[in-house]
């Protein structure tokens, strides 16, 4: 599986793309970091981030896209910048018709250090060893990026099946979906 994992923000959005399958170590495709200008008008820097996206899911072709979901921060004016840059980063996925899931930062810190509250090294660290980099993704969006697409590998297939499980026991005993 294909996975292009996206940490949003309206100034650096990461962006990482990685193959494997639940229970196997990942193989790094690659990562990216998209920067708008924050002197820039709000709806040239989205569109920018749009394109990019759009771009990165047309050249690498994955089966699915994570994203990091917004969770609430003290400052209402990044929240914001975040959520509007994480909406960008869902419709990239869903305008390709592809499944879209979002992780939130404690979910993607469990999968891949075994600790929902590790710190930023801590993740780049893990993702360096498990994607057998001979260094760190810079800047942290990346790694976060690169984070994301390993938890959807690990825990989407888990998901997805218990999801199916579900739809397939409705449907035996006639209960709505």
């Amino acid at each position: 599986m294909r996975v292009l994992g996206i940490d949003p923000g309206l100034t650096r959005c990461g962006v990482g793309v990685v193959e494997g399958v639940p229970g196997r170590p990942c193989k790094l495709v690659g990562y990216y970091v998209v920067y708008t200008d924050p002197a820039d008008d709000i709806a040239l820097r989205l569109l920018h981030l749009d394109e990019s996206l759009s771009q990165l899911v047309a050249e690498h072709r994955p089966e699915s896209v994570a994203v990091e979901r917004v969770f609430s921060q003290h400052n209402v004016r990044t929240v914001m910048g975040t959520a509007q840059a994480s909406a960008v980063a869902i419709l990239a996925g869903a305008r390709a018709r592809l499944p879209v899931q979002t992780y939130t930062p404690s979910e993607v810190k469990a999968a891949i250090t075994g600790s929902g509250t590790a710190g930023k090294a801590q993740v780049t660290s893990m993702v360096t060893r498990l994607l057998g980099l001979d260094e760190p993704p810079r800047p942290a969006d990346a790694a976060d990026a690169l984070a994301l697409a390993i938890c959807h590998i690990w825990r989407g297939g888990t998901r997805a099946r218990i999801a199916a499980a579900a739809q397939a026991a409705a449907r035996r005993t006639g209960a709505p979906r």
